[in-house]
């Protein structure tokens, strides 16, 4: 092995430690989304020859692109909010909790919320404890905000960036590192929302059609199966979000139909979390096993940063390798 590419190795596994302890992988998934989305884009564009035309165009590109993820992120922003269907949801939800509360013990009734403001700030607070990478409210949660537009930002530069030619050897190399952790993330990513789309479908047949034909009809279905399929889009705690609601409504029918819920959502997101890893695995060429202990070893490491990470960083493993055995 070249120095050269020794020296990459190192300063790629370096770039890992720090953005995994410091909390940057937010800024790092935002920015790798943004250059992933404008290159495809501009792959498309009827100007092939290299040329302002083409770069102004690429530049133009990725405005667009981050103009884009920004609204995006507001929009599901003002989902969580302030939307009318989302507020509807949380008031059912507190209330089936009072209406629970009355017929438990008062040693449990007393550690459950019982009304909406109550009920949003359990779930500011249980995001606030194990989700450490999302932004939530307060001075920490601006500082990661800010992180992901300057990650999209430079995202959005980096996939206008031309390299000189005859570049040196060590360049070289960097640029092959990230090429190969870019692909890898591209490959992880709409793998994973195969993945949301099998568990919308799973919850929407549970919720539309299973329980109707037992005779149960829970409110808001619509709404259950959309909050299911964006919340999907978030590993790990996104499942957590959207089954906790819908226990939560299935419990305002009966404890029967509750624990039912929770039967299938836990049967399912058992199968989903194996689904994962072989989904992901027919993409980077790796076995369920490996995932999941690539997984649990990240998650023991860097905790949930650890486990985000974990399919890309072994896709990426996995693709140096491969090279290596080639060379």
């Amino acid at each position: 092995m070249s120095p050269d590419r020794l020296a990459s190795y190192l300063l790629s596994a370096a770039a890992v430690i720090l953005v995994l302890k410091f909390d940057l992988l937010p800024a790092v998934l935002a920015g790798l989304a943004v250059h992933v989305v404008t290159c495809k884009l501009a792959n498309r564009l009827p100007i092939k020859r290299r040329g302002v035309a083409q770069e102004a165009a690429v530049i133009f590109l990725a405005i667009i692109v981050v103009a884009g993820f920004v609204a995006a992120g507001f929009a599901l922003y003002s989902l969580m909010k302030g939307f009318q269907g989302f507020g509807a949801l949380l008031a059912a939800s507190a209330e089936t909790l009072e209406k629970v509360r009355q017929s438990l013990p008062a040693s449990i009734s007393g550690a459950l919320p019982g009304s909406a403001g109550e009920l949003e700030e359990s779930g500011i607070a249980f995001l606030r404890e194990y989700g450490k990478t999302l932004s939530s409210a307060g001075a920490q949660g601006l500082v990661t905000m800010v992180h992901i537009l300057i990650g999209m930002v430079i995202g959005g530069m980096t996939s206008i960036a031309r390299f000189p030619g005859g570049k040196k050897p060590f360049l070289e190399e960097l640029q092959g590192r990230a090429g190969m952790m870019t692909d890898s993330f591209t490959k992880v990513v709409f793998a994973q929302l195969k993945i949301s789309l099998i568990n919308t479908a799973l919850t929407a047949v549970y919720l539309g059609l299973v329980l109707p034909a037992c005779g149960v009809h829970l409110p808001m279905v619509t709404l259950l199966v959309m909050l299911t399929l964006i919340t999907g889009l978030l590993p790990v705690i996104g499942n957590l979000i959207s089954n906790s609601v819908i226990v939560i409504l299935s419990l305002g029918n009966s404890m029967l139909v509750g624990a039912a819920s929770l039967l299938f959502l836990v049967i399912v997101h058992k199968l989903e979390y194996f689904l994962n890893a072989r989904i992901i695995g027919s993409e980077v060429n790796s076995r369920a096993w490996e995932l999941l202990c690539a997984m649990v070893l990240l998650e023991a490491v860097f905790g949930l940063n650890g486990v985000i990470a974990a399919p890309v960083l072994y896709a990426w493993l996995k693709a140096e390798l491969a090279l290596t055995e080639t060379i």
